[in-house]
């Protein structure tokens, strides 16, 4: 890997990153963990949370993502 791809790829990054702080700051996440099919228990003294849906969402959001950058790149 040369200078140049390895400063586009740290620049992208950095950027993914701003924007993902962003959407958390804004609270624009606050249906992570809370869709359909999530697991939250919540009992005295315990919090168990297992988001399946959510990451599944996550999973095929990221896959399409990198389809897509490979496929223009």
């Amino acid at each position: 890997m040369d200078g140049r791809s390895l400063g586009l790829t740290l620049a992208f990054s950095g950027a993914a990153l701003l924007v993902l702080g962003l959407l958390v700051w804004t609270d624009a996440l606050s249906w992570f963990g809370r869709l359909p099919g999530d697991i939250r228990i919540e009992r005295e003294g315990v919090r168990v949370y297992f988001p399946l849906v959510s990451m599944l969402v996550v999973s095929v959001a990221l896959s399409l993502l990198v389809w897509v950058i490979r496929r223009l790149w």
